[in-house]
């Protein structure tokens, strides 16, 4: 195909080709903006997918359980799950990810069972049966709230107390643990970041100008002081398994990264002994529990 040489077309088809070269640009430029633009507006439906109507409860199980109504830091009811092992020595405050409710968990709180720990799961404001909408701020406090729920209504000392996040819930309990006393934390399928996901999911676009959301997991893991365990698959569909390697690096010793497989949703199933031998591991290597006089931070 022979190359255009405008050194030859006339004044006016160089204009004309000039328009053409223009309006193109133009079109294509209007259309990046309007992708942006949509996507910097759906941000919150992007991100949150909270499912109103609760599904079977742990009973289904035939597990005993406790449902708890508590309030927020700014006033709004909330909904958990509390779930009792007998002769735990140890609590697992559950918080999930940015889809379904605590309905959805109730195979992780089988599993916990299993293992002899107790498991206090909650649904984020606008989740569930608790009162809102999520928001980002709202999720922290909603944890926070969980928390407070079990060092004060149940009496467990906060050295009793694993921290679990999941997905979105991952950054979530980071947050928390950096804030409050534990006996250590446990992140699984967690990203380093919403502007690092951003930047995976939409390369093209400059989403740390437009990004609504921090939710800055590698920044609040900098700031625990407990011992951390960081479970990642290789496999992880969703959030790449590179992210799990970087919340590994930025943790504070004493820390441990335990590899999984299968996808993001379904990985501490599919993965069977891998995944219920770590856990086992590490919460041998937690030791005995701390002094039950030890307090909680500020939150």
């Amino acid at each position: 195909m022979r190359k255009l040489n405008l050194k030859f077309l006339s004044q006016g088809a160089k204009s004309k080709v000039a328009s053409v070269v223009i309006a193109v640009v133009a079109v294509l430029l209007t259309a990046y903006v309007a992708v942006a633009l949509t996507l910097y507006f759906l941000q919150p439906r992007l991100l949150f997918h909270p499912v109103r109507e609760l599904g079977p409860g742990p009973d289904e199980l035939g597990l005993d359980f406790e449902k708890s109504l508590f309030r927020s830091g700014d006033g709004l009811q909330l909904s958990g799950w509390y779930v009792p092992a007998p002769n735990s020595q140890r609590t697992v405050l559950f918080c999930h990810g940015n889809g379904g409710n605590i309905s959805h968990c109730l195979d992780t709180i089988n599993f916990f069972h299993n293992l002899g720990l107790s498991c206090f799961v909650f649904d984020y404001r606008g989740y569930g049966q608790s009162q809102g909408k999520p928001t980002e701020q709202g999720t922290y406090r909603d944890a926070a709230a969980a928390y407070k729920w079990l060092v004060e209504e149940k009496k467990i000392p906060p050295g009793q107390i694993i921290i679990f996040g999941r997905s979105l819930g991952a950054s979530v309990a980071a947050r928390l643990a950096g804030n409050a006393d534990a006996a250590g934390l446990v992140l699984e399928g967690g990203f380093t970041s919403y502007v690092d996901m951003a930047r995976k999911l939409y390369p093209f676009l400059p989403v740390r100008w437009f990004a609504s959301y921090s939710y800055n997991t590698v920044d609040y893991l900098k700031r625990v002081r407990r011992p951390a365990m960081i479970i990642h698959s290789r496999d992880d569909d969703v959030v790449p398994f590179e992210f799990g390697r970087r919340l590994y690096k930025a943790a504070n010793e004493p820390k441990e990264f335990v590899e999984i497989f299968g996808d993001h949703n379904d990985g501490f199933v599919v993965s069977g002994s891998v995944y219920t031998e770590a856990w086992r591991n590490w919460l041998k290597s937690l030791g005995q529990s701390r002094d039950a006089c030890g307090g909680a931070k500020a939150l």
